[in-house]
């Protein structure tokens, strides 16, 4: 088996460099951009950045880069990292302790390493293709609850909720009515590092960018879950719409987000 024990052991020292400036930061002042009406960009996500790259390529100086808040040039590597600085700005915004940083590496356009990271609850999920997901170095596990009545999921929404139809709205209402509950704490990658966890049981939302989710995607894979599109198929982490979960409530899941496709469809 292929190792990736060193890429993720830079990605964890990225992380913890970046969380650790996030932590410093932490309701402190922040000068707020607008990248649309409800998205919001800030120094630190900026400065975090930064830092994780800096890292990264000064350990992998021909690696390519995908991240949220910059652009970098691409060369003729297999390996690429997808980078989201801070998920989660507007919690960390406004002062609200749920927000992460989130690091994967591709080879080859298959996911090896992940990493996402909380420095508020200083919570350090990872995972390596094969080679499992881990909190902290305890090994995860997905859920066993089953079915959907039974199961707590979580879900966000895009940031053109009030002007695009493709809002998530009709998924929500016709989910909260069939499960036990959902919970919509705004970071995409730490709802799906708590499904690798078991912590919720599945978790759906649309219109997320790579960077939000290729960490989590691989976590929850080597967790024991499941990962597709909304019908069902295949996914990979450019297409928009995600689905993930236990395994044992995927179908239902897949059907209910089928018969609600008038509040996702584009």
């Amino acid at each position: 088996m292929t190792s990736y024990s060193n890429y993720l052991h830079e990605a964890v020292t990225a992380a913890r460099i970046a969380g650790s400036y996030q932590k410093y930061r932490f309701t402190s002042f922040l000068e707020i951009e607008m990248k649309g009406d409800k998205d919001l960009v800030t120094e630190v996500d900026k400065e975090s950045e930064r830092l994780i790259v800096e890292h990264l390529l000064s350990r992998f100086p021909g690696h390519n880069i995908v991240a949220e808040e910059g652009v970098y040039p691409q060369g003729g590597s297999i390996c690429r990292w997808i980078i989201d600085p801070v998920d989660g700005t507007t919690n960390y915004a406004h002062g609200y302790p749920w927000f992460c940083s989130s690091i994967a590496l591709e080879q080859d356009g298959e996911l090896v390493a992940g990493v996402i990271y909380n420095p508020v609850y200083d919570e350090l999920f990872t995972a390596t293709k094969g080679g499992g997901a881990y909190l902290n170095g305890s090994r995860l596990s997905v859920s066993t609850r089953s079915p959907l009545k039974n199961t707590l999921l979580g879900t966000g929404f895009p940031y053109d909720c009030a002007t695009d139809p493709a809002n998530n709205f009709a998924s929500f209402i016709t989910f909260q009515m069939s499960a036990r509950g959902i919970r919509r704490a705004g970071a995409a990658a730490l709802d799906l590092a708590c499904v690798a966890a078991g912590r919720l049981d599945g978790f759906w939302e649309l219109k997320l960018k790579a960077w939000d989710v290729a960490a989590g995607v691989l976590m929850v894979r080597e967790a024991g879950g499941v990962v597709t599109t909304f019908d069902g198929s295949p996914y990979d982490i450019f297409n928009n719409r995600i689905v993930a979960s236990n395994g044992l409530i995927h179908d239902e899941m897949v059907a209910m987000l089928t018969s609600t496709a008038s509040g996702v469809a584009e």
